[in-house]
């Protein structure tokens, strides 16, 4: 055990240095708080940018479906009249299909001898290539100039010897593509894609195109696929985005994320600098306490529940400063634990009790105080030859010091098991303290060296109630009979309480329906007359 605690020497005087555990927070929250805020951003402008595309997406489709909506009613209506040629009926007739569709840029007429167009003298629009797509009535072309300009085709629909053809323009003016983005026309089952608008794609984007997913938005670690299903089976629209951008546009973002991170972790740090100063400051303040005598032991005493004879008490350890407020025990119990001052404290208690009570206890031999062991005290075997030196200089038997110990305090039942069964056969009670809130299990609990179980307040609270804890003290109660146990039940506050444990075979109780704690004198009043001291609580004390 020495060698243990030598071995973790350097990381205690590692932890004493305030301003160097403080410095770690800071950059330790820092790292935690910036990698939390760029993943937080990161999967933002993930989500925007898949909204965003999905956004494109949808208003291409709409604008497509337009466009080729009315292709098809102007070739329709060219198709429909009588005239044929390119006479100045026919220039006239190409015009008005014109100007009545928003869509048709140019309407043509093209047979053997003659192509004319409403565009006049200026260009008529004739394809290089057989159609990409060929229907039973129409014929479509695909991207058939790669010239920037929003004047020129980018898609064409014929029937018969009439072309219509849209702009650029009539596209773009919908969405603007991200750089390096485009616009695909998907074909033969999706083995071909043309691009409409933008560059040429590696296609398939993936092996098993078509992916799987139903979800028009496909998430690719270099690029979004969109797809847009449309009313025809012939194609299908694919719109592609590169996420190239996303580092740069998330490298400004992070320039506003470091000053708001670094301030935090400033504040993290400073706020570990004072909790760890004010808890040194409360450890040297203990330190005082106990040499000022400024600790003080009440007692809450122990009755049987038939006859209300007090059997015992238990040894309550209690902080006054000097100016009359009292500390907290839930406060500066387990800083002493953590610091090794636990240790004090509980030689403090028990020598106090016997200092206090020893007379007491040697005129009543039925009479035990019971004190309370940390985990520190459980696991050593330190108290008991403390304890066997207190008891040869009072002349107290050990029998009328019980130990008391709490289910969370057993961290190793093997080696707790040793020193219990040390104490015991010293001839010390041991007590198990709050049972049913910590873990020790009923296997650990047979092999335990063990007197009696106190059940813990909450449990007889719920008693009488509809609480679903109600049940769990009567369960104790007969586990405790069935290992011939006694039963100690802790904050009995009412007489029905008190009928109930007594019906359900509980001996002994403790708690404000008897007395509150009180000092030593109040007790052994309390024993030497035989009557109950209506008590007050520790803060009404004088």
């Amino acid at each position: 055990m020495p060698r243990m605690r030598d071995l973790f020497a350097p990381l205690r005087q590692f932890f004493h240095h305030p301003w160097l555990l403080a410095v770690l927070a800071a950059l330790a929250s820092a790292v935690l708080l910036l990698a939390a805020s760029v993943g937080l951003t990161l999967q933002q402008m993930k989500q925007s940018e898949s909204a965003q595309m999905n956004a494109r997406g949808e208003r291409f489709l709409d604008r497509l479906e337009q466009v080729f909506g009315q292709l098809r009613e102007g070739v329709d209506q060219l198709q429909a009249q009588p005239l044929r040629g390119c006479g100045p009926d026919m220039q006239a007739q190409l015009q008005q299909v014109a100007l009545e569709s928003r869509f048709i840029y140019e309407a043509a007429y093209v047979d053997a001898q003659a192509a004319c167009s409403n565009r006049g003298g200026e260009r008529v629009i004739e394809p290089l290539r057989g159609p990409d797509i060929q229907g039973p009535t129409y014929s479509y072309w695909l991207n058939t100039t790669t010239e920037p300009n929003d004047n020129l085709a980018a898609l064409m629909l014929g029937r018969g010897n009439f072309l219509v053809s849209t702009s650029r323009g009539h596209l773009t003016d919908v969405v603007d593509l991200p750089p390096g983005g485009s616009l695909l026309v998907v074909l033969d089952h999706g083995t071909r894609a043309i691009p409409v608008l933008g560059p040429a794609q590696d296609w398939p984007p993936t092996a098993d195109w078509p992916a799987p997913s139903h979800k028009a938005l496909l998430e690719l670690p270099d690029r979004l696929v969109y797809r847009m299903a449309t009313k025809s089976p012939d194609y299908q629209l694919v719109l592609i985005a590169p996420r190239a951008s996303l580092p740069w546009r998330l490298n400004g973002l992070l320039w506003l994320l470091y000053p708001g991170s670094l301030l935090l972790a400033c504040v993290v740090g400073w706020l570990v600098l004072q909790l760890i100063q004010q808890r040194r400051s409360m450890t040297s303040e203990l330190q005082q306490a106990l040499r000022r005598g400024e600790l003080q032991v009440l007692y809450q005493p122990i009755f049987e529940l038939d006859s209300r004879r007090c059997v015992g008490a238990e040894a309550l350890v209690r902080w006054r400063r000097p100016d009359g407020s009292l500390t907290s025990p839930d406060l500066f119990i387990p800083l002493a634990e953590n610091t090794g001052q636990i240790r004090q404290i509980t030689d403090f208690v028990l020598q106090r009790v016997l200092e206090q009570l020893g007379q007491l206890l040697r005129a009543n031999r039925h009479l035990y105080i019971s004190v309370n062991l940390a985990a520190c005290d459980v696991m050593e075997p330190r108290i008991g030859e403390v304890s066997a030196r207190l008891l040869a200089q009072h002349r107290v038997t050990p029998g009328q010091i019980a130990f008391e110990v709490t289910e969370r305090g057993l961290i190793d039942v093997v080696v707790a098991r040793e020193n219990l069964q040390t104490l015991r056969t010293a001839g010390h009670q041991v007590l198990i303290d709050d049972f049913g809130t910590g873990y020790c299990s009923l296997a650990y609990l047979q092999t335990l060296p063990v007197d009696c179980l106190k059940i813990d307040k909450a449990f007889i609270d719920a008693l009488g109630h509809d609480a679903a804890s109600s049940g769990v003290a009567p369960h104790i109660i007969r586990m405790a009979h069935d290992l011939h146990l006694r039963v100690i039940a802790e904050g009995i506050e009412s007489e029905e309480q008190a009928q109930l444990l007594s019906s359900e075979g509980v001996k002994y109780g403790q708690g404000w329906l008897f007395a509150h704690p009180v000092s030593a004198r109040q007790f052994a009043e309390l024993i030497t007359r035989g009557r109950r001291v209506a008590g007050r609580r520790i803060d009404d004390e004088p």
